[in-house]
């Protein structure tokens, strides 16, 4: 049973310098919280995928932001593959790739508090280089998270080697 919610940052967590958020103030269920920055995703050979500055951050306790972006500000075409998950809290993601890795996923049919997400792409940051107003994102480890850590996100980080028993 997860025990950290988000309303006492355990002994273990980074405290948070003016100008920086800590995951472990972020709630569980997650919060969705607009975001006007200017992201910016590229592939690792320099194409430009998508460009947005209204995308939408997905704060869970623990975890660095997921950053969604509306389909309309994605410039490539994502092909459908066949792999698909389960979150608790938004419901069935759908998975999407780009010169056959996957790069993206999306949740078609969220659940209610999540609809403002419906169609709009979140990306590896492992897999493209992504920018928020400029800054290069560092990707969350673990192959299957998808969290952005910008200079203005402390942890340490669900899916970091030390993070075992969280």
């Amino acid at each position: 049973m997860w025990v950290h919610k988000g309303l006492k940052r355990p002994n273990f967590a980074i405290v948070p310098r003016q100008g920086q958020e800590s995951v472990w103030d972020y709630p569980r269920p997650p919060a969705v919280v607009a975001d006007r920055r200017k992201v910016e995703i590229f592939s690792k050979d320099g194409r430009l995928i998508g460009r947005s500055e209204r995308s939408v951050r997905i704060l869970e306790t623990a975890s660095p932001p997921t950053f969604y972006i509306p389909a309309e500000d994605v410039f490539v075409d994502l092909s459908l593959c066949e792999d698909s998950s389960f979150c608790e809290w938004k419901g069935r993601a759908s998975y999407f790739l780009y010169r056959g890795d996957k790069l993206a996923w999306r949740y078609d049919e969220p659940a209610e508090p999540f609809k403002r997400i419906e169609g709009c792409y979140s990306f590896y940051a492992s897999l493209a280089n992504c920018l928020v107003d400029g800054e290069q994102v560092r990707a969350q480890e673990g192959g299957f998270y998808g969290g952005w850590i910008t200079n203005d996100i402390v942890g340490p980080f669900k899916g970091d080697a030390e993070s075992m028993g969280w």
